[in-house]
């Protein structure tokens, strides 16, 4: 026994010929004390936690995988070993331990500031999963949450370093209030423009937007803080400052979505010299056409008693058929009587002012769905229609001479 301790005195005095050895001897056991805690608490202790947290409810495998909360709160273990143990390592200055041990310090804030922060990312993520959270998104208001904690976070940390206490550096701030509120300009701003956003409900994440301002015409995808992004129907991406969406004009489709009719608003041009009043074979001709048959009989009928009156006056100042009349009437029974037309909804065939374009016949109607295809398609259907059956009425499309025209001309 006086042997070994014999030896251990005469290694201990080898030793002290070398004080750098000691030194990393001593660096080299904490570092190891704490490589050693970091594995037992990443693979042991969260792996456990991780199990247990998959038992709830509210926790699944794929909000676990995107936000490692406990990973980030496992790495204060080996700072606090190192923070605890560097004062123990011989022939360290005492200044290389102070700055140490304020690392250290500064990590395990930061640490803690952004485990806090994953904790607010996966209440985001559950909160997502109900269906109301997009009506209400809470995204920039989390942001706002996040911003406030890494600012205390940093002041912590300063105030670590100038051994001074959070609420000495605020008071020192209070001079600095001009300054920053210059500096978080936007912010203030993108988070009065979210409360507004929020509280009139003007935009919900899914509303098709149009703001011409800023080339964003598509579906609201994602809201935060200071921007709104936009994936137009073109698939590119579109990111819109948050207060825009309050100073500036947009529109908002999601009224059309939810009434599940979509407006139709477009016009036929008539060519002005084909309109006539009718004769007496268009007359009959045009009987034979089921939607007409009872209007040109009650037209008969009206015409008829109205010019009895009018029986000593002149020809041209009696009332008589005019086919672009008689057309309108046919658009009018022909669009009551279609099954993509809403029929609750206001529908209005009507003549507007006469352009050097031709005489604009306006369909103003409702197409009784939303889905663009189906919508586009019944559209050109009716159009279609329209436009095959004008010369029945004597009627033509106003469309300007081309070099087809110009060539027949030439020939003739």
């Amino acid at each position: 026994m006086s042997n070994f301790s014999q030896y251990i005195q005469d290694l201990q005095a080898w030793a002290n010929k070398f004080p750098w050895l000691e030194m990393l001897s001593g660096l080299g056991i904490l570092i190891f004390s704490a490589f050693v805690a970091n594995f037992i608490t990443k693979q042991i202790v969260v792996r456990g936690i991780r199990k247990i947290l998959l038992k709830m409810t509210f926790a699944t495998n794929s909000i676990l995988a995107e936000h490692s909360v406990i990973q980030r709160f496992s790495n204060i273990v080996p700072a606090l070993i190192i923070m605890n143990g560097i004062d123990t390592v011989p022939h360290l200055s005492a200044k290389l331990v102070y700055l140490v041990q304020m690392l250290c310090q500064a990590f395990i804030f930061l640490s803690i500031a952004r485990t806090i922060s994953e904790i607010l990312n996966v209440f985001n993520a559950i909160y997502q999963r109900n269906p109301n959270s997009r009506n209400k998104p809470i995204k920039g208001y989390l942001q706002l949450v996040k911003l406030m904690l890494f600012i205390i976070c940093g002041l912590m940390i300063l105030g670590t370093f100038l051994k001074k206490d959070v609420f000495t550096l605020l008071a020192g701030f209070g001079a600095m209030a001009t300054v920053l509120m210059l500096v978080f300009q936007n912010t203030i701003l993108s988070l009065v423009a979210s409360v507004q956003i929020s509280s009139y409900d003007m935009i919900r994440i899914g509303d098709w937007i149009e703001m011409s301002s800023l080339n964003a015409d598509g579906d609201v995808i994602d809201m935060s803080l200071h921007t709104i992004t936009v994936q137009n129907f073109d698939k590119t991406i579109t990111t819109i400052p948050t207060n825009k969406l309050v100073t500036d004009t947009f529109r908002n489709w999601r009224g059309m979505t939810q009434s599940g009719v979509r407006r139709m608003k477009r016009a036929l041009y008539i060519d002005q010299s084909s309109v006539h009043f009718m004769t007496f074979e268009e007359h009959q001709r045009l009987k034979d056409f089921l939607l007409l048959n009872n209007y040109l009989n009650s037209k008969e009928n009206e015409l008829e008693e109205f010019n009895n009156k009018l029986s000593n006056q002149s020809e041209y100042n009696q009332r008589r058929l005019t086919n672009l009349g008689t057309f309108r009437a046919y658009v009018n029974f022909y669009l009551r009587q279609h099954e993509g037309i809403a029929q609750d909804q206001t529908l209005i065939v009507r003549q507007l002012q006469p352009t050097s374009m031709g005489l604009p016949i306006e369909i103003y109607a409702f197409i009784s769905t939303t889905v663009w295809i189906d919508y586009e398609n019944i559209q050109s259907d009716i159009f279609d229609h329209l436009i095959s059956i004008l010369p029945e009425f004597g009627l033509r499309i106003y469309q300007s001479a081309s070099q087809i025209d110009f060539q027949g001309l030439a020939t003739k």
